[in-house]
């Protein structure tokens, strides 16, 4: 069975950091665009980021620019989302995911075209 899993969440206060993990079961991220995506309660699923296939190309949303970075460990078969200077406006459920086209550095990253999701982890800021 096909599985994207999420871990690392967790409550920090702001200015802190936390890095999510994405584990593929079963599907091997090196050949995928890894995307992550958040959503807040009472809100829609925010523009998010990815990752391409060769770990190189990656494009964030403007609200994290600068924050957040991306990276692979193709070994362990998982993506990281390292989140640095996290604000209060950064808690959410974070979702991983996966498509198989490619991650543009220009397009806002929407959740088209990704067929597979993991089962999203929490992340709470908050003094």
């Amino acid at each position: 069975q096909l599985q994207l899993v999420e871990s690392g969440g967790g409550l920090v206060q702001p200015g802190g950091s936390l890095r999510l993990s994405c584990t593929g079961s079963g599907v091997l991220l090196d050949r995928h665009v890894v995307g992550w995506f958040r959503q807040a309660p009472g809100k829609e699923r925010e523009a998010g980021s990815c990752l391409g296939t060769s770990g190189g190309r990656t494009n964030f949303a403007d609200s994290v620019k600068g924050r957040f970075t991306l990276s692979r460990d193709n070994a362990k078969n998982t993506v990281y989302l390292q989140m640095d200077m996290l604000e209060p406006d950064d808690a959410a459920i974070y979702y991983c995911t996966r498509k198989s086209t490619y991650c543009s550095a220009t397009v806002p990253v929407r959740p088209i075209q990704y067929d597979l999701w993991g089962q999203g982890t929490q992340v709470t800021v908050t003094t």
